[in-house]
């Protein structure tokens, strides 16, 4: 899997219940994003959704799993909906925008990769 920046947009959520994501209900709209750094070998993206509480410990509501390689391949992947589940059950739908720019090949140590000037015989 390459590596790269990967931009997670939060649009909205919807039939989370148990809930109060900043005081939004159970339909909240998020319009956030997150900037990740992709390391070799990360495949799928893992989104888990807590609620928020105060004064006592945030609860798992549930979570998303998304594939990366339709991605990697697309280079973004427009807002869509995905299922939130917790424990196998459907917990809601969470809405997600992704774009993914690979981290260019030649700034990567070419020195580390080609040898560079610091073994050269010259």
């Amino acid at each position: 899997m390459p590596q790269g920046t990967l931009e997670v947009f939060l649009v909205s959520a919807n039939g989370l219940e148990n809930t109060d994501f900043l005081c939004k209900g159970s339909d909240p709209e998020w319009n956030e994003n997150f900037i990740f750094n992709l390391s070799e070998g990360v495949s799928e993206l893992t989104l888990k959704i807590m609620d928020s509480d105060t004064g006592t410990a945030h609860d798992l509501v549930g979570e998303v799993s998304i594939p990366l390689e339709p991605l990697f391949i697309e280079g973004n992947l427009p807002p869509t909906v995905y299922n939130v589940v917790k424990d196998g059950q459907y917990c809601g739908e969470i809405k997600v925008g992704l774009s993914f720019r690979p981290e260019d090949q030649r700034s990567r140590g070419l020195e580390e990769n080609f040898g560079g000037w610091k073994e050269s015989a010259y």
